[in-house]
Formats: structure tokens, sequence, C-alpha cells
């Protein structure tokens, strides 16, 4: 099992450290807020509160906050993320929904890499699942789709083992270049929430036919 610190005290937090804690796994919650952490660390049960700026607990750190504040995040924390696998759920779309606030041909996760540590490992994964389709983690009675990518075959294979801890199918989609197409993703689920879908209870996944 793994141990996982997760900086963010919003739904992507809450339901990611619910499952996470069901898997077995150990789990920080780091907050700006100590209040609002703690309060989330209590109604999970067994989870512990970090400090703000500290070297996380875990050998594996969510980023779960807004891409607005992702990098300034990173940047803070500094050396203190040296040697840790760095998830990143964050999708960096613009107000409007219409597009992306990253540079032309970047991702929110290859900017994000760029503040961390140079021995720290960015992997993609979780930014396509709603926060109450996570929570849930199937979908008709099949576990969900979790799509990673990352650079670092070792850093992608120890998050694999954490979404498999979560009952979840992790899907490899290579470098961590792929962030730009997973957040595009993101996006066109936006679209579907805005003119047809109307709701958020679904998730995209691969259905192998033969």
């Amino acid at each position: 099992m793994s141990s996982i610190s997760i900086i963010g005290v919003r739904n992507m937090a809450g339901a990611l450290a619910e499952r996470a804690l069901a898997g077995g796994n150990a789990v920080e919650i780091i907050g700006r807020d100590p209040a609002k952490a703690k309060e989330l660390a209590a109604s999970l049960g067994g989870a512990t509160v970090g400090t703000v700026g500290a070297v996380p607990a875990g050998d594996i750190v969510v980023l779960a906050v807004p891409y607005t504040g992702a990098e300034a995040v990173v940047s803070e924390y500094g050396d203190a993320l040296q040697g840790k696998v760095i998830i990143d759920l964050t999708n960096p779309v613009s107000p409007d929904f219409q597009s992306f606030v990253t540079p032309d041909g970047s991702s929110g996760a290859q900017e994000i890499a760029k503040a961390a540590p140079a021995d720290a490992h960015v992997v993609k994964a979780f930014n396509t699942l709603f926060s109450n389709v996570l929570a849930a983690g199937s979908a008709e009675g099949r576990p969900l789709d979790v799509f990673i990518a990352g650079d670092d075959a070792k850093a992608k294979a120890r998050v694999s083992a954490f979404i498999e801890s979560l009952g979840l199918r992790p899907r490899d989609t290579g470098q961590l270049a792929m962030a730009r197409a997973l957040e595009n993703v993101a996006l066109m689920q936006l679209g579907l929430v805005a003119h047809s879908v109307k709701h958020t209870n679904f998730s995209l996944g691969v259905s192998i036919l033969s």
C-alpha cells in the first residue's frame, strides 16, 4: 500500500482520500486552512493532518487544488518535494470553459513539472473523473478507468499500484506530453455537461472488444 499526502480540502481531495483509506493506504490531508483540513480528516476517520510548507509525509503527493494555484503550491514547497511522485489532477481550463490558460503546446502537468524539483516526478492522473464519480468508484458494475501520463516509468508504476488499491483501473497513455490530450478530454467532458448530458454522473473509459 502507499503513503499519500493530499494537498487540498475540496471535493476531489475528499473523494480521493476516502477511497485511499478504504484501500488500506496511509493518508495525510494538507490545507491552507488548518480548521478545514482537520474537519476533512476527522470526517474520513484514519487520516492525519499535515502542515503547509513542511515535507509531506506521503511518498506520493496529490495536488488536489485548482490549477490557478497549483504551480504556486509546488514552488512554495520547493525542496520539500524532492524525490516525491506528484500526481497532478488539475485542469487548466479558462473561466469560460472554452480553452486553456497554459502556453500553446504545453499542459498543466508540464508547467507544474517545471516548477517541481528535478528529482520529483509528475504524473497526470484522475483529471478526467468528476469527484462524485470517483467517490462511487464504478460505472454499471465496472471499475472506473484512470488515464495516466508521465515520463518516469517507476513513478507511473507506483501511481498505477495506488490506483489499483482504490479498486480502479490505471490506463497508461504515454509520456507526460500526453497530459495535453487528457486535459482536452476533461474540456470535452465539461462541454458534455453544458450541452448534452447536463450532469456530472458519467465517466469515459475503455472497453476492450477483442
